[in-house]
């Protein structure tokens, strides 16, 4: 037990700061669709000149040179498109900075792994806590090379982040890609172009609080009517007053639509962004805005009626309602998700996993304890090595989303999410609790039984099943027992043997005989058959 890590303690995981939901813009006309390509494309130039000279500027970067940029891109456009390319423009360099930051952690995770590797036997073998050395000798030189260059990736990286270099793809390094490899995404050059262009584009506008409807640059009423302030060189295409373009259509927000009419109301700050979905033909507006922490529940309130432990897998949700005391109660429940195929079918799928396990810890009013998980430095291909299947498994989990969705969408519900350490708990579920929970009429997996072991530990107790009696019910009183033998101590599952020989308290003689002639305490006449006896003259205890 000497090598396990520190587990972290429990607690409450705080809630959503914002609200995003979005909406179809519809009955939307061929000319309409020509200003919006116009406007976004118009700004979309001026981000990337803006984005170029925030990476250009570096740790240098100060606030003379952000009113600076922010008074070269009024002139093109005006003072509130300036100061929402810029603010966009520093959220992404930032992006950058920490996604860097996490390429040099997982590229030291891979230099370390594999040096320690390399200064191992050949064919020797690793234990739990660290990887054995290679297979065979070329496996080990090829290993030799690839840690060079790794070495050299990594002595870049970080030259790279201490001058304050990024590297930024406005519209996706991803899509860009695809453009040599139109072939296997069914693409032509002009559906690939259509794509690159509308993710380049620009049509976001932060929320001003005071200002009409929340909004002076996208303007949404209460009623939905959307109207845009148009930029200067394109001024000429408005058809409203004061420079704006007025939508003919109106939009209709079915989630959460009277608390952003409320806001749009009462001119409180709503941030607005419309994009188009070239693969549906169709264009979509998002409404967003900050909300007031939500107070969080203390942690032995949301303990009181006990919770449901839930483990997250690659293919659904295992779940276990468990009392306060630690007791599992019903049946588990699983939640099954499809993670295959495009980005909106793994969210849909995601999503309606979660909205039936929040339903039913709903019904119950019960809290939820679920894994911290973290799979950032798990998906090298140097620490797993030809575990293919298992680096494609941890990749494809969605744990931070998951865990994202799935606190936001418990705020609404007034449930309370419990984060526990994941440390050892599919190992020690599966070693206390899967074999006794299982019966003829229930087959317990290895889900199930970590489902349990994460509501304990949310619950604040042990993973183990046996414990310690209370101190004044041992038959020592409170003397120096402990919870149990350790586990090298043969027979510690198994009942005390009884002991030959003289014991403190007078025994009576054929005790012994008893004890090995099961069938004799229960026959007539047992006495008589094998005479009486008498006790001696001193007491066994002398």
């Amino acid at each position: 037990m000497a090598d396990l890590r520190s587990i972290d303690p429990p607690f409450v995981a705080p809630g959503p700061s914002g609200v995003a939901v979005r909406t179809r813009l519809k009955a939307i006309t061929a000319e309409e669709e020509k200003v919006l390509r116009l406007v976004g494309d118009h700004l979309g130039t001026l981000a990337g000149r803006d984005l170029k000279a925030r990476c250009a500027a570096g740790l240098e970067h100060d606030t003379d040179q952000w009113a600076e940029r922010k008074r070269t891109l009024t002139l093109e456009a005006s003072s509130r498109w300036a100061g929402s390319i810029t603010k966009a423009t520093h959220d992404q360099w930032a992006l950058s900075r920490r996604a860097q930051l996490a390429h040099i952690q997982n590229l030291e995770a891979g230099v370390r792994t594999v040096a320690h590797r390399l200064s191992l036997q050949v064919g020797e073998k690793g234990t739990k806590r660290a990887p054995g050395g290679y297979r065979t000798k070329r496996e080990w030189f090829a290993k030799s090379r690839r840690l060079h260059v790794l070495e050299d990736r990594l002595t870049a990286e970080r030259a790279d982040r201490e001058a304050g270099r990024v590297r930024v793809v406005r519209g996706g390094a991803r899509l860009l890609g695809t453009r040599h490899n139109l072939t296997t995404a069914n693409l032509t050059e002009a559906r690939w172009r259509e794509r690159w262009q509308a993710e380049r584009r620009f049509l976001q506008a932060d929320g001003e609080s005071g200002k009409r409807f929340g909004n002076e640059t996208i303007r949404v009423t209460p009623d939905g009517e959307v109207s845009i302030k148009l930029p200067g060189p394109l001024a000429h295409l408005a058809n409203a007053p004061c420079g704006r373009y007025l939508l003919t259509g109106t939009v209709v927000f079915h989630h959460r639509g009277d608390e952003r009419a409320d806001r749009a109301a009462g001119n409180r700050a709503v941030a607005y962004r419309i994009h188009e979905d070239v693969q549906r033909g169709r264009w979509y507006l998002t409404a967003s805005w900050t909300i007031p922490p939500v107070k969080t529940v203390p942690l032995a309130q949301a303990r009181a009626k006990g919770l449901i432990g839930v483990d997250t897998n690659a293919d659904h949700l295992a779940a276990w309602r468990l009392d306060q005391h630690g007791n599992p109660c019903g049946e588990p429940r699983r939640f099954f998700f499809d993670l295959s195929g495009t980005a909106n079918h793994r969210d849909a799928q995601a999503r309606y996993a979660l909205i039936r396990l929040l339903h039913w810890a709903a019904r119950h009013k019960l809290a939820i304890g679920i894994e911290n998980l973290d799979f950032s430095a798990e998906k090298t291909r140097e620490k797993h090595g030809r575990r293919k299947r298992f680096r494609k498994l941890i990749s494809g989990m969605p744990v931070s989303k998951l865990r994202a969705r799935l606190v936001s969408m418990a705020a609404e519900l007034g449930l309370t999410i419990i984060s526990v350490d994941p440390a050892y708990t599919s190992i020690w579920g599966a070693q206390h609790w899967q074999k006794p929970l299982t019966s003829n009429t229930r087959k317990t997996t290895r889900h199930d039984a970590a489902a349990v072991a994460i509501g304990r530990r949310a619950l604040g107790h042990p993973v183990r099943r046996r414990t310690a009696p209370p101190p004044h019910d041992q038959s020592d009183r409170a003397g120096h027992r402990t919870v149990q033998a350790r586990p090298g101590v043969p027979g510690r599952e198994e009942t005390r043997p009884s002991v030959p020989g003289q014991r403190a308290r007078p025994a009576a003689p054929d005790v012994r005989a008893k004890a090995g002639d099961q069938c004799a305490q229960h026959r007539s006449g047992h006495a008589a058959e094998h005479g009486s006896w008498q006790q001696d003259s001193l007491p066994l205890s002398l």
